[in-house]
């Protein structure tokens, strides 16, 4: 495991990146009602920091509360428990997330916790677990969960199983963050969403022709996102990550991205990131 550090009392501190949604496809819906999609995922130089310490209680639990995340809904603590269940160790872990990444903004920010959890404590509780096998128990966490643990740019098809790794050009992005948090589970039940997309080749992808099939159902539902996008637009061919409510465009340069963001309107928030093909976590191997 690469990207980790030791801090004070046997802290461990490792990042988990958010992520972006180049182009975004619904191609179906199974019998059991999970959305088949086709999407392309690359990471960015920004997110949240995980500080995991290990108890040789067996106890999991978190060193501290964190704004917008009730307990139950922890995807670091259900990942930590998933996998000392499924590992059948006895060590536990105390986890305190540094939350940066918007909740609800379609950056991926709680799969990626649940993500990093994974790959530290497969490494401190000594597991050694494949990093496919690890993906394949991220699932049970979530669609996006696979694509972090991968931890590199990938093409991503049926519910988030079947990833092949796509090379994608590090560029600039600003982006912007809407004061909304956006249900996914919301824009997958309108009756307005599209659901039977064809699923494009990777060699036709240009990252300006196939778009987003959850934008036009957010832009309905959330004006806020809808009157970004419009905004952004100005400056390029904005895009919206996941299911929203984040915007995107990108640039070759920093400084062209930075232009941008010095003359967001006061009513948005934003930030310039630089896109990274590989997870900090898994730079190698």
């Amino acid at each position: 495991m690469n990207g980790g550090q030791k801090t004070e009392r046997a802290w461990w501190q490792a990042p988990a990146p958010a992520k972006l949604n180049l182009f975004l496809k619904v191609t179906g819906r199974r019998a059991d009602g999970y959305h088949t999609l086709q999407t392309l995922f690359t990471f960015v130089d920004f997110g949240d920091t995980l500080d995991c310490e290990v108890l040789d209680s067996g106890w999991i639990e978190r060193a501290e509360m964190i704004p917008g995340v009730p307990e139950a809904q922890d995807l670091t603590l259900k990942a930590a428990r998933l996998l000392q269940k499924s590992a059948g160790v006895t060590s536990g872990a105390r986890l305190r997330l540094h939350k940066r990444i918007p909740i609800g903004g379609g950056l991926g920010g709680g799969s990626s916790d649940a993500a990093t959890t994974l790959l530290v404590l497969n490494q401190l509780w000594g597991i050694h677990w494949a990093r496919s096998r690890l993906a394949h128990l991220g699932l049970e966490l979530g669609a996006d969960v696979p694509v972090f643990v991968g931890g590199e740019s990938a093409l991503a098809e049926g519910v988030g199983e079947a990833l092949v790794p796509v090379p994608v050009p590090e560029r600039w992005y600003v982006i912007g963050t809407p004061c909304v948090s956006v249900s996914t589970q919301a824009v997958f039940s309108s009756p307005d969403l599209t659901r039977n997309s064809l699923p494009v080749k990777i060699r036709d992808f240009s990252g300006r022709k196939i778009g987003n099939d959850l934008e036009p159902v957010v832009r309905r539902m959330h004006p806020e996102v809808a009157r970004l996008l419009d905004w952004m637009g100005g400056f390029g061919e904005a895009r919206m990550s996941g299911s929203g409510s984040c915007c995107f465009l990108d640039f070759l340069t920093c400084h062209e991205a930075n232009q941008v963001l010095k003359r967001f309107p006061p009513e948005y928030q934003g930030f310039v990131a630089r896109g990274r093909q590989c997870h900090p976590l898994c730079t190698t191997g």
